[in-house]
């Protein structure tokens, strides 16, 4: 399992670790995604994509539409796994830039 963890900004932001891959390894598996809007009191939102290679961050590719999480709070996201193929990304965009944290649990696949 390895971690990813990134500050979100105001504008499109990867979040998903490389997906380059080498030796027998085709994609990784995301088993859960963090978000922490560790301001004390100011919400923020997040819109996040899930973009093939090749692809851009828009309305087909949206997976989350403007998530509010409100200061001091967290949204874990561990229901369901993506599973990223090479040059697949995972985009970020927040309504405020670097007040919330994503932090992201991959498997190898």
């Amino acid at each position: 399992m390895a971690l990813t963890s990134t500050l979100i900004a105001n504008t499109n932001t990867t979040i998903s670790p490389s997906t380059s891959f080498s030796g027998s390894q085709t994609g990784i598996a995301i088993t859960c995604m963090i978000f922490c809007n560790y301001t004390s009191n100011t919400p923020a939102s997040i819109t996040v994509f899930a973009v093939p290679n090749g692809g851009s961050a828009n309305n087909t590719t949206m997976i989350i539409n403007s998530l509010s999480i409100p200061g001091g709070e967290t949204v874990s996201l561990d229901q369901e796994k993506l599973v990223l193929g090479s040059g697949d990304a995972i985009i970020a965009v927040a309504s405020a830039g670097s007040v919330i944290s994503a932090t992201i649990s991959t498997l190898p696949v």
